[in-house]
């Protein structure tokens, strides 16, 4: 990724909430008539609002784990904290904020005096936004920062910064940082604030990062505004729940982009190209045997993959049962042409060395109790492999391919993909719709 310089009109300022615009007309006003300087314009694309939790950097904080800044990079500080507290609380150590670990740190701190829940570190969510997103020149950026501790209202800073242009170019084009911070309570009651702060006639962007909450205020108002909800499914801790909600919000014709989908397209790519040869193409309809292994922690990716795997093929999913055991077994059964029963299986693989997108694709076997069937395909990680599929004992010969994931993984730079290209992703939508079919099924075999 190209590194995006950012020239600085003004230093972050903290002023009331009612001085926003006031203050951000100060900060154009003051760049008019000095000739000295480079001519600094407005962007004009696009505004977005990011809520931007980032929880656990506080709770490790407040336990006294972090002495870093909070600014929701995961970097060796962090980690190193992370340790400590996985340590000190008898938890698998492994660096990452798993769910598991992330429940743990909540239940610590709400056992803590309001007393403790004082922040002393560094806040640096919304001083900056990452280079990927500021080279789309958004217009105004809205960080929110909920802070745990007392509720003392909201707290404004406002901002403008300009992605440097290519040589030859003698102007800068500048983007506008809101960040505001208090409680998640407080942020609530100034709602209608922060979507007045959107600029009129222009896209409008809700970046959510963390799960949704139609129950929530705040969520809802910003879901009323925009254009685009963009949510990441890696950060859920219960994607199967949170599917159902997502499909609510679609159902209410709120456009949805979850970043974790964009993940998946190079093991669809690779999929479908396996059977690109005619021949290899007439045998899908024998496929009726599905094995998807996935890191252990968030089924969302194995989920949407099935879901897209199933609305390409015209499966209809009937059952699900969980045998659990050591990789949490979920057996799916579809019916496919002719009344094909098509048996699906997907396995949490606990990993050694967890990447930092928890649940990610590990391996895919699609294969058929038709032996004499050319349509075994095995796919497997490059960084992880998939000794569990290739060690099948098959009678059919398989192709097998290796997943080389693209450049950048990370939820920013998704972002700004997603940021060039909205609109209504149909076959998202189709393959979301299957995947929430399943994990209805779900519901109904636990009742």
């Amino acid at each position: 990724m190209t590194t995006t310089p950012l020239v600085a009109l003004q230093k972050p300022k903290d002023i009331s909430l009612d001085e926003i615009e006031a203050e951000l007309s100060a900060i154009w006003h003051s760049q008019s008539g000095d000739k000295g300087t480079p001519l600094a314009t407005r962007a004009s694309t696009f505004s977005i609002v990011i809520y931007e939790p980032e929880e656990f950097q506080q709770l490790l904080a407040v336990l006294g784990f972090y002495k870093g800044a909070i600014d929701g990079i995961h970097g060796p500080m962090t980690k190193e904290a992370v340790e400590l507290a996985q340590k000190a609380y008898g938890l698998k150590i492994n660096g990452r904020v798993d769910h598991e670990t992330l429940a743990r740190l909540r239940q610590e701190v709400a056992n803590l005096p309001p007393d403790r829940l004082k922040i002393t570190n560094p806040n640096m969510r919304g001083f900056s936004v990452s280079e990927a997103i500021a080279a789309q020149n958004p217009c105004r950026i809205i960080t929110l920062c909920p802070t745990l501790g007392a509720d003392e209202g909201v707290t404004a800073e406002v901002s403008a910064y300009c992605p440097v242009q290519k040589s030859g170019k003698s102007n800068l084009i500048c983007c506008e940082y809101i960040t505001l911070r208090g409680t998640k309570a407080a942020l609530n009651r100034v709602g209608d604030l922060v979507t007045s702060l959107l600029i009129p006639d222009l896209p409008k962007f809700v970046w959510w990062k963390a799960t949704p909450n139609p129950e929530q205020e705040l969520f809802k108002r910003l879901v009323d505004q925009c254009h685009c909800l963009i949510l990441d499914s890696s950060y859920h801790s219960n994607p199967e729940s949170e599917f159902v909600k997502i499909q609510e919000l679609m159902n209410s014709n709120t456009y949805i982009a979850d970043l974790n989908w964009h993940r998946l397209s190079v093991w669809q790519e690779l999929t479908a190209s396996a059977f690109d040869p005619p021949e290899r193409r007439s045998a899908l309809v024998d496929v009726d045997q599905v094995t998807i292994d996935y890191e252990k922690g968030n089924a969302a990716q194995a989920l949407m993959f099935l879901g897209w795997l199933a609305s390409r093929l015209g499966w209809q999913p009937i059952s699900y049962t969980e045998s659990g055991g050591d990789y949490d077994l979920k057996h799916i059964t579809f019916t496919g042409y002719n009344s094909r029963k098509i048996e699906a299986e997907l396995a949490a693989i606990p990993t050694a060395d967890p990447g930092e997108i928890i649940g990610d694709l590990i391996g895919l076997r699609l294969a058929s109790t038709n032996l004499q069937a050319d349509c075994c395909t095995i796919l497997c990680s490059e960084t992880t492999g998939c000794m569990r599929m290739e060690a099948g004992g098959r009678a059919q010969e398989a192709r097998t391919e290796q997943v080389t994931a693209s450049n950048d993984q990370k939820a920013e730079f998704l972002l700004s993909q997603q940021l060039q290209r909205w609109g209504r992703d149909v076959l998202y939508e189709e393959s979301f719709d299957v995947a929430v079919q399943i994990v209805q099924l779900r519901g109904k075999s636990n009742q």
